[in-house]
């Protein structure tokens, strides 16, 4: 099997695996299920994932490099004010010509698998983390009276009102247009820490 094969296969077998998560949930991905989704066999799951916590994992480092993808060509050729607002906009699903991955469901799933899995819940954590410490540097570049550690702040405020508002759409079922308020909520504390740069104390927010 040469290396395009290969890596044609396991990718099918990764997007076999998200169709599964998004239409039956966590309890269903098997191997036959996934190798029936992604139109292989069993065992050729079976040889590029080994384990069900090696396709999850798989499925995890897939779904960020998708979020990279569409981000980087987003804001590509942007500066200032206006690269920071397609950062806001994308992550709440607001960006023209950009849409935010339709993957909450996929996210539930992990998120309660790493209750299980070092590895997973790692790799979670560090995608996160990712993702705080370049909104971080992205706030700090526009706003350079703020602190360090206030940019810090809003970055992960950001991470949990985005991660919080999805749920609440993918997992309990409310209607996305509640995205507009959790937008504009972005804005108010952002206004706010222009208003009061104090940092306040207990250290980084983005370390574990």
């Amino acid at each position: 099997m040469d290396k395009a094969t290969t890596g044609s296969k396991a990718e099918a077998i990764l997007h076999g695996a998200m169709d599964v998560l998004l239409s039956e949930g966590l309890p269903h991905v098997s191997y036959d299920r996934v190798a029936q989704a992604a139109g292989v066999t069993r065992q050729l799951v079976r040889y590029h994932y080994p384990s069900h916590e090696a396709l999850m994992l798989a499925v995890c480092e897939h779904l960020a490099a998708t979020y990279r993808e569409v981000l980087i060509a987003s804001v590509s050729g942007k500066s200032g004010t206006e690269r920071l607002g397609i950062f806001f906009d994308f992550y709440f699903d607001l960006l023209e010509g950009a849409a935010k991955p339709r993957d909450d469901q996929i996210y539930d799933a992990l998120l309660s698998l790493s209750a299980r899995s070092d590895q997973i819940r790692t790799a979670l954590r560090d995608q996160y983390q990712l993702l705080g410490t370049v909104l971080s540097h992205e706030i700090r570049q526009v706003h350079l009276s703020l602190p360090m550690e206030a940019c810090e702040e809003l970055a992960y405020l950001l991470i949990t009102i985005m991660y919080g508002h999805w749920k609440m759409v993918a997992t309990l079922g409310m209607g996305e247009s509640h995205k507009h308020i959790a937008r504009r909520a972005m804005d108010r504390l952002l206004q706010s820490y222009l208003e009061d740069p104090t940092p306040q104390p207990g250290g980084s927010v983005l370390k574990p």
